[in-house]
């Protein structure tokens, strides 16, 4: 039986497929593209389902009122969820369409052939195309959840070259997003921030108002959220500013410039146990004793800043209110939750909400989209009857956004004389990596919405509860994919910490692999074995050794005549330890003034059945560089009065001048489920990168980012 989600919620054909009197067929997912290319991997499932041209299948942008509701576009699920139910639906249609052929022409199905849509009888070379059959009918049939579906020989479309959907447009700069809507009578908006999430407003410049208010300029105030909206732009930029230096600020409480690596490990918790990559609500045991006859003993803490997703065009959102019935237009990678959402707000029927998804910034997790989303309806609220664009500057999207939580990863282990694991314990401190706004019970959707923190009825953060999901949140990839006896594994949810959290590509499982692999590379070290080979004599999997080596074998490992200068490192995961395998090999210099320089890298995956190869090679190649950004730039920073990581300068990110050469394995195994892929080389990177750091300096770094002040305190100690 199929469980897939996706069908569950939308179980008949016509929520997912409809065929058009032009001969296209126009295919619904309530999955976004946000540049991980499902709209092409989507496109190619139906097609060959449906056994016609890509051409002719045409997505359509999710809305809330015709997409399928799918959810969050989160977690490497799209594939697995979207493409499956659009697989099963597409079977479904063409077994539906093949037995309305075979009873028109008066034969049997399995005789029949399709040739791009036109379905022929060979025997009396009558033929009909799906519409003809159909009659431009709705199908009014369930979708079989266990159709049959294509075996992998009979497949012609599935792996092989793709064209990306929306290319061109990006390519040529004709693609239009978020910020770049026009709509007549439109207003633009700016919201006035305070200067931290604990000042709240102590009043307006009676005189600057009354300037603005005389200049057509629209000030829209509930409780401390502020905002200003015009018909010209920069002026709305200009009066932005102007109200923003008149306004008084009631600071109240200070951040607390405690280190934080310090509070995770201090502050209060909620502690859970993890077996099996599942937390278990019970009690957690004190940590097994060394092992006996344990011939080496080693421990050591890893530890990853705040970071945040650091789009690089900032967050922005339409609305428009009309007679009661609200129209968003945004970028969110959940439009359905958050719909329900506004609406749970306002007081609304969610019926009265439209949320469109429109490109923008992405950042493949929760940024600031969905604030500002909710921040342009409240303006449209107060402004109905014309649309209102609100853009977020730099400032805001540094300062304000959701952040991945700061982590610390305590790691232990003991090998016995051959140099295998016999006891492993791993302990994971983190807040939450769940803050996206979702109706959950008790308020919870609306407590995710920044601006709900401001408004005069004002909705206090949200005290987040463990996320007990397999693999989820903070202990995702905890679990070793090792064949580690009995490792003791907890989670511990910390109260209490500065700075709003929410999820980013790989949530839990960057620290959690980082601390895994990093410690692996510590005890072959240790042990006096190649760390290659003290992975391969702890992994029976041999998809897993598959991947490992052919990573190994793209960068060279441990060939002769390697500079003496160049460090190479190699890290392994199995993402959520049930999808993509991948492993990844670096190769890297250390200069004068301790700057990683990346020469080589090679990522080697196996995601079942590939579907768009070309995209999958683009979502490795963009985990990679994503990830080694994190590994040696990205940090938050922030003192008593707030964030001041609020630019470019203050929050550098990987340049072109350090991109290495790439080189993408990719183990196609077409009879094998497809699985996700676009979080599956985040891990693996930043442990790579710091592996090879100590292969090239000696230095073991173990929090990140690795950059020169880490590498030059590092080098005195």
């Amino acid at each position: 039986m199929n469980a897939n989600p996706s069908l569950r919620k939308s179980p008949n054909l016509d929520d997912w497929i409809a065929l058009e009197a032009d001969g296209r067929i126009r295919v619904l997912s309530g999955k976004v593209d946000i540049g991980q290319r499902i709209s092409t991997a989507v496109a190619l499932i139906a097609a060959e389902e449906l056994e016609v041209d890509p051409a002719r299948i045409a997505m359509q942008p999710p809305d809330t009122d015709t997409a399928p509701d799918e959810g969050m576009t989160t977690g490497s699920n799209s594939i697995q969820q979207s493409g499956d139910a659009i697989r099963r639906a597409a079977a479904t249609a063409r077994r539906h369409l093949l037995g309305l052929a075979a009873a028109r022409f008066g034969t049997d199905a399995r005789t029949l052939e399709i040739v791009d849509g036109l379905v022929r009888d060979p025997a009396t070379n009558r033929s009909a195309t799906y519409v003809e059959l159909t009659g431009g009918a709705p199908f009014a049939i369930p979708v079989d959840a266990n159709a049959t579906v294509k075996a992998p020989g009979d497949c012609r479309l599935i792996g092989g070259p793709a064209q990306p959907r929306g290319i061109a447009d990006m390519v040529s700069g004709h693609a239009k997003y978020v910020q770049d809507l026009v709509l007549p009578g439109m207003r633009h908006a700016r919201v006035v921030r305070p200067p931290h999430h604990l000042a709240r407003l102590g009043g307006l410049d009676s005189e600057t108002v009354a300037r603005l208010e005389a200049a057509a300029i629209r000030i829209v105030r509930d409780g401390s959220f502020i905002a200003v909206a015009g018909d010209d732009e920069y002026a709305v930029v200009r009066a932005a500013d102007r109200l923003a230096r008149s306004a008084t600020w009631k600071t109240g409480i200070e951040f607390e410039e405690r280190d934080v690596f310090d509070q995770l490990v201090d502050n209060p918790r909620i502690s859970l146990p993890v077996v099996d990559g599942m937390p278990l609500e019970a009690p957690v045991s004190r940590p097994p004793a060394p092992a006996e006859g344990a011939a080496l003993s080693r421990r050591a803490r890893y530890e990853r800043p705040y970071q945040m997703h650091a789009s690089i065009g900032p967050s922005a959102a339409m609305a428009r209110d009309d007679d009661g019935h609200l129209m968003v237009w945004s970028h969110s990678q959940g439009i359905f939750p958050l719909r329900d959402s506004i609406a749970e707000s306002l007081d609304l029927d969610p019926s009265r909400i439209t949320v469109i998804h429109h490109p923008g910034p992405g950042c493949y997790g929760h940024n600031g989209a969905d604030d500002a989303a909710y921040e342009a309806a409240l303006v449209a609220r107060a402004l109905p009857g014309r649309p209102v664009l609100l853009k977020w500057t730099r400032d805001d999207e540094h300062a304000w956004e959701p952040y991945a939580s700061a982590m610390a990863v305590d790691v232990a282990a003991d090998l016995d004389a051959s140099g295998r694991v016999i006891r492993w314990t791993a302990e994971s401190h983190s807040d939450t990596h769940r803050g996206r706004p979702r109706p959950d019970a008790g308020g919870a959707g609306p407590a995710r919405l920044l601006a709900n923190r401001f408004r005069a009825d004002a909705i206090p953060p949200l005290t987040p509860t463990p996320n007990m999901n397999h693999h989820g949140g903070l202990h995702r990839n905890l679990d070793p994919y090792y064949d580690f006896p009995a490792p003791h594994l907890v989670k511990h949810l910390v109260r209490g910490l500065p700075l709003r959290t929410s999820a980013m590509r790989c949530l839990g499982a960057v620290a959690n692999i980082f601390a895994l692999e990093c410690f692996m590379d510590e005890l072959a070290e240790a042990a006096d074995i190649d760390r290659l080979e003290f992975r391969f004599n702890h992994l029976k999997d041999d998809r897993a050794r598959a991947v490992l080596r052919a990573a190994a074998d793209a960068i060279g490992w441990r060939r002769a005549g390697r500079p003496d200068d160049l460090g190479q490192g190699l890290a392994f995961a199995r993402y959520k330890n049930d999808m993509t395998f991948a492993a990844v090999a670096v190769e890297l210099r250390v200069d004068d003034q301790a700057r990683v320089r990346l020469d080589r890298a090679a990522i080697a995956a196996d995601s079942g059945q590939v579907i768009d190869r070309d995209g999958l090679r683009a979502q490795l190649e963009g985990g990679f560089l994503q990830a080694a950004s994190w590994a040696l730039y990205e940090q938050v920073r922030y003192d008593r009065d707030g964030v001041t990581s609020r630019d470019w300068e203050t929050y550098p990110i990987l340049g072109f001048d350090n991109v290495p050469e790439i080189d993408v394995i990719i183990l196609d195994r077409p009879a094998a489920e497809s699985l996700g892929a676009g979080e599956a080389a985040g891990g693996p990177t930043v442990a790579a990168i710091g592996n090879a750091i100590a292969d090239a300096t000696g230095l073991r770094l173990r929090r990140m980012p690795f950059d020169p002040d880490a590498i030059m305190a590092a080098a005195r100690r």
